[in-house]
């Protein structure tokens, strides 16, 4: 299937550029646009309670003022505020006021409830059109507050800054577009100069980078129509990992036609002969690769994540797309293009490199395979040891931006002037439901004493708010903590049981609030772990079974990728919780290094077990064949996962936690799946298997009508391959 693939591009291969540049600009031009979401609970099901209570508070409490954004005050000097400070600032908030900022509804002055007990700090709360969330004139608003604002403030002694989630979401805007030029341009400097290095060509280390442009344009495009069409939701970090996943698989994928593209070459076919046969040799491996890595992000849309459910199908349509482009896109160039323009101006692209190192390592694999699986498995197993100190946390505001941003600034300097939970304090509810009449109010305070019991809890408002219909009050409690951290979520767990068995009989409780949002989302995620997880592998499995044609390889090789999953868990935990001082890792995290690690990772494994079951059908020896498979596809396996590693590296980059997590979880994940497992660990275990590893198909037996013989050629006997 894949010679024909190969040598039908290569015929056509101007038509199939050409397809692709009418496709990829057609995509562009009619896409819809999109917008990413910064408000967590948008991502959860209706069917959790911090949801259910929001829309019981947009139900009976339509005109309840919720800030969106924080006007925070304090002096120059760090001294308390004074009288003239204090009209300085309603100075400010009346001629904000006055100029009928779009979007913005009220200024709501500060007063003494607002102004912290040392004096040095004030809020001014501001309400914002709450159904312009999505939108840029959402940030546009707070941007106008925060430049308006500080304009008015000239000439006092007065800092004035903004927060809260309108200014969250600008930030968050301007840092997110950073952090794609940053990894967009880092990784494209690493791909352009390794490939340079490798293939010892010029215009050879831009081919990936050039290739990739028309699968990230038509992914972009087809993305957006899959996101109108479903209504998904889109995360602000899905575009930075997008661009990552198409350059560095992109890569990957380049990187395993080329080595087999230049291998044909110096067995003697002329150019169009070595595209095809090309194609025809490792086209199943990039499609088995793509397959995987496909499922297991589309598994994501069982996740009761919304965060997930846009990303999972974003991510696998890309990887489509890069895989068709691959096999297709990439070898019609490699057709037209001569192979001295390809790897100029290297001279000595036809000549085989005498003593190549993996020479040396195939030959220590294929002599020592049950000490090579030893060590190699030892060392994951370590790893995967250090990952039970591993602890989450919640708080994406601080974990998506760096320090510096002014919302940041500002909520650290609200958790020092105030308790830390007053900021955002959580709402409970208490309603009789759809035509229950109305509440006993006699029993209200009963209600909010044993609320104000609760561990945890700072205190619980004197005056609840009544609903119009008075079937609804709501209870606003300040909790100890602040709302993103792990305390103020177990304190919100416990306050979900005692507002439970508190509430009157004929009424119901519910707890809403950013910390109950985290709640869910932790509950979410203990699904996605129960559900998404097993589902995943087990499709992999069923992937490596079709393209092996065996029972037993899948199984050993997915257990070395769920090796490889818990060492990278493992060696994160150390890096960030033991050597450095956060208090956790983002909640996230572990899908991300699942789906990547183990996705992503098998790539690595298919190409490497691909090579031994071709080299077995030849009629190598387990050992031998495990020698040749280092010695021919290592180049490929160190070159794609070192270029891949390094690219989500760049994420290092960005100057925030969670992409600094991001970059050395999925780095170090695909280290441990190239350069250990797919290396080592699965060509060790494979020769000490045997024939036994193949079974019940054939692979171990020489081809029959399959192999290069049939095809009229015969693999070279190199002595290395870099």
């Amino acid at each position: 299937m894949f010679h024909r693939l190969g040598h039908f591009v290569v015929k056509r291969a101007w038509w199939v550029i050409i397809a692709w540049v009418i496709a990829s600009i057609g995509l562009a031009a009619f896409a819809p646009k999109m917008s990413a979401s910064t408000d967590e609970s948008e991502f959860l099901p209706k069917h959790y309670e911090s949801i259910r209570a929001s829309v019981l508070q947009e139900e009976k409490f339509p005109a309840e003022f919720s800030p969106a954004a924080i006007l925070l005050f304090e002096r120059t000097d760090g001294g308390a505020l004074t009288d003239t400070d204090k009209a300085d600032m309603a100075k400010v908030v009346k001629g904000l006021t006055d100029e009928h900022i779009p979007l913005v509804e009220q200024v709501i002055p500060p007063s003494p409830q607002s102004t912290s007990k040392d004096g040095h700090y004030a809020m001014s709360m501001v309400s914002i059109d709450k159904t312009k969330m999505q939108t840029d004139e959402y940030s546009d608003a707070a941007k106008k507050l925060r430049d308006d604002g500080k304009k008015l403030a000239e000439g006092t002694a007065l800092k004035y800054q903004v927060g809260g989630q309108a200014a969250m979401a600008l930030d968050q805007k301007e840092s997110s577009s950073a952090t794609d030029a940053i990894t967009m341009v880092a990784t494209v400097v690493l791909i352009v100069v390794i490939v340079g290095v490798i293939f010892r060509g010029i215009l050879v280390g831009w081919l990936p980078v050039l290739l990739s442009l028309f699968p990230m344009i038509a992914a972009s495009g087809l993305i957006a129509f899959v996101t109108k069409l479903f209504d998904l939701k889109s995360s602000p970090i899905a575009s930075a990992i997008q661009i990552v996943v198409i350059l560095g698989v992109g890569t990957d994928y380049f990187l395993f036609l080329m080595f087999r593209y230049r291998e044909r070459l110096r067995a003697g076919d002329d150019r169009k002969s070595a595209v095809a046969n090309g194609v025809g040799r490792v086209g199943e491996a990039i499609a088995s690769a793509a397959g995987a890595v496909t499922v297991a992000f589309a598994v994501l849309l069982l996740s009761e994540l919304g965060m997930f459910t846009a990303l999972g199908p974003a991510l696998a349509i890309s990887v489509i797309v890069t895989a068709l482009a691959s096999l297709t896109l990439t070898p019609a160039l490699l057709a037209v293009i001569p192979a001295k323009a390809t790897f100029w101006p290297g001279r000595k692209w036809m000549q085989e490199p005498k003593g190549a190192r993996f020479h040396k390592l195939g030959n220590t694999v294929g002599r020592r395979p049950g000490l090579i699986a030893v060590v190699s498995g030892g060392l994951l197993v370590i790893l995967s040891l250090a990952g039970l100190g591993y602890q989450g946390t919640f708080d994406m505001a601080k974990s998506m931006m760096p320090k510096d941003k002014e919302s940041m600034v500002v909520m650290d300097s609200l958790s020092k002037g105030f308790s830390a939970g007053a900021a955002d304090p959580t709402h409970v509810f208490l309603t009789t439901g759809s035509g229950g009449g109305k509440l006993d109010t006699g029993a209200l305070d009963g209600f909010g004493a044993k609320l104000g019991q609760v561990p945890g809890v700072a205190g619980v408002a004197p005056e609840q708010k009544i609903s119009e219909d008075g079937s609804t009050a709501d209870f606003t409690v300040t909790l100890k903590d602040a709302a993103a951290s792990n305390a103020a979520i177990d304190a919100v767990t416990d306050l979900r049981s005692a507002a439970h068995s508190a509430a009157p009989s004929g009424t119901e409780a519910v707890v809403g609030g950013t910390s109950s949002v985290y709640k869910d989302i932790n509950l979410a995620m203990t699904h996605d772990y129960k559900l998404v997880f097993p589902v995943a592998g087990l499709l992999i499995l069923l992937i490596l079974g079709l393209q092996l044609r065996s029972v037993v390889a899948p199984w050993y090789l997915m257990a070395s990728v769920g090796l490889g999953f818990a060492a990278t868990l493992g060696a994160t935990t150390v890096a960030f919780l033991k050597i450095g001082t956060e208090p956790g890792l983002m909640f996230m995290l572990p899908i991300f290094i699942y789906l990547f690690v183990v996705a992503i990772g098998t790539d690595y494994n298919i190409l490497i077990i691909a090579r031994l079951r071709e080299e077995a059908r030849e009629g190598r020896s387990p050992r031998e064949a495990a020698k040749e498979a280092v010695r021919h596809a290592g180049p490929t396996v160190a070159a794609a996962g070192f270029i891949l590693a390094a690219s989500f590296a760049t994420f290092m980059l960005a100057g925030n936690v969670l992409f600094a997590e991001l970059g050395f979880a999925l780095a170090i994940g695909i280290v441990l799946a190239a350069f250990v497992m797919a290396m080592f660990f699965t060509p060790a275990i494979t020769a000490l298997l045997g024939k036994k590893a193949w079974w019940p198909g054939h692979g171990a037996m020489p081809d029959h009508g399959h192999g290069p013989e049939a095809l009229g050629e015969r693999e070279p006997e190199p002595a290395g391959r870099f």
